[in-house]
Formats: structure tokens, C-alpha cells, sequence
């Protein structure tokens, strides 16, 4: 416990002195001019740097933002996509094409999802599709629908022309 006092109190000591260092500059002639005070606020508490450990919240953010897939286009709830889903069959591995209109959107970040809906030999079928996955291989936006509903689960219920969404042109 006197341990974790006296490092805290280190820690202090050499936080105030880089703030009285940043407060105080020397220009060219020599001369040291005082720079108006920094807040406080600005700056973290205690960095990673300094300490030598992370918050165990800071290493699932720099993991999660290692997993991020960089290249996914913008999609939209409405817009007809084309999934490329790897498909592992005995020791060969396929890319098998999965088209359909996006009904939902879930989550965000990594866990971030589509449903995606086709009709397939007259029977209508959903894949819920984790996007950052490594199953998903491409994901290219076929067309753009004009929707005014976060969730199109009304298709559902719909049969034939009747399951069409109207093109949108300005995205």
C-alpha cells in the first residue's frame, strides 16, 4: 500500500514537472518566455507510457481496431449487396457469391453485422453476416436503395414485385 503511495505520489511529481516545462519555453535569443498555462484536462491522468501497463479497456480498443477491415464500403439498410463468403470445403476454400437486399444493420465497430435477404427457388432466405469476419471475403454494393425504415422486416411478409426496393441515385 506505501509502495503504490509513493509511486502515484513519483507519477505527480513528474506530471507537474512536464507541465511547468510546457508552461515555460526558450526562443532562439535565449531568453525564456512563460507560455500561457495548459489545462490540465488535456492531458491523461496517467499515460500508458510512463506506467508501462494498459487499462485492460485501452488493449481491447487497440485490438479491436487491429481487426477492423479498412476496405468495406458504405452500406445502407436497402442496398442490394454482393457477399463473397469463404467457404472451406475438405482442404479447398472457396469464395461462394451471396446477393440480396440488406434489411437490418446491427451493432457497431467489430461486432457489426447485415442481414442480408434473397429469394432462393421461390423460398426467401436470410444470412446474417458478421462484417470484420474473416468468412467474409468481399463485400461490393451492387445497387443503392431508397428506404425510409431502419429495419425492412415488411419484406418478410411480401411476395414477388411486391419485394422490390426503389434504386437511389444521389449516394
Amino acid at each position: 500500500m506505501a509502495a503504490d503511495l509513493n509511486d502515484s505520489a513519483e507519477l505527480m511529481a513528474e506530471l507537474k514537472d512536464d507541465i511547468n516545462m510546457d508552461q515555460t519555453s526558450v526562443d532562439e535569443t535565449g531568453t525564456a518566455e512563460t507560455a500561457a498555462p495548459t489545462a490540465v484536462a488535456d492531458k491523461p491522468a496517467v499515460s500508458p507510457a510512463r506506467t508501462g501497463k494498459l487499462s485492460a479497456q485501452d488493449l481491447i480498443r487497440a485490438f479491436e481496431a487491429e481487426q477492423l477491415k479498412s476496405d468495406l464500403p458504405e452500406i445502407y439498410v436497402g442496398d442490394t449487396v454482393r457477399v463473397g463468403v469463404r467457404i472451406s470445403e475438405g482442404n479447398k476454400e472457396r469464395v461462394q457469391p451471396y446477393e440480396g437486399v440488406v434489411i437490418a444493420k446491427r451493432h457497431g465497430g467489430l461486432n457489426e453485422t447485415i442481414t442480408v435477404r434473397r429469394i432462393f427457388q421461390g423460398v426467401g432466405v436470410e444470412r446474417v453476416f458478421l462484417l470484420h469476419s474473416p468468412q467474409v471475403a468481399t463485400v461490393k454494393v451492387e445497387r443503392r436503395g431508397k428506404v425510409r425504415r431502419a429495419k425492412l422486416f415488411y419484406l418478410r411478409d411480401r411476395v414477388g414485385k411486391a419485394t422490390r426496393v426503389k434504386q437511389r441515385f444521389d449516394r
